[in-house]
């Protein structure tokens, strides 16, 4: 297999999983509400750890893809930010 399917498949992954516990989670809530996204996350010490992990992860990445992106001269940079955004470290990362 070739690394750019296994890209692919890591960036279809990263949409997957994710959104496969976030879509039931808004659809139950009817919605999305900011306090309460974030009051479940940091309900417990675990949840807070994990919510912790990923902030931090996602705040270096935007970073590492900004700079190594225009050191590159990767013009589509902008992409892996609003893929962090939109989805997360999990679809940012491989796409970068």
């Amino acid at each position: 297999m070739k690394l750019r399917h296994i890209y692919l498949l890591l960036c279809i992954l990263g949409v997957a999983l994710p959104y496969w516990q976030f879509v039931p989670w808004v659809a139950s809530h009817h919605g999305i509400s900011l306090s309460l996204f974030f009051h479940e996350l940091f309900a417990t010490r675990i949840g807070g750890f994990f919510g912790m992990d990923v902030l931090v992860s996602a705040i270096a990445l935007i970073v590492f893809a900004s700079v190594e992106g225009r050191r590159l001269h990767i013009r589509s940079r902008w992409l892996v930010v609003v893929a962090i955004l939109l989805v997360g470290v999990s679809l940012g990362l491989p796409l970068f």
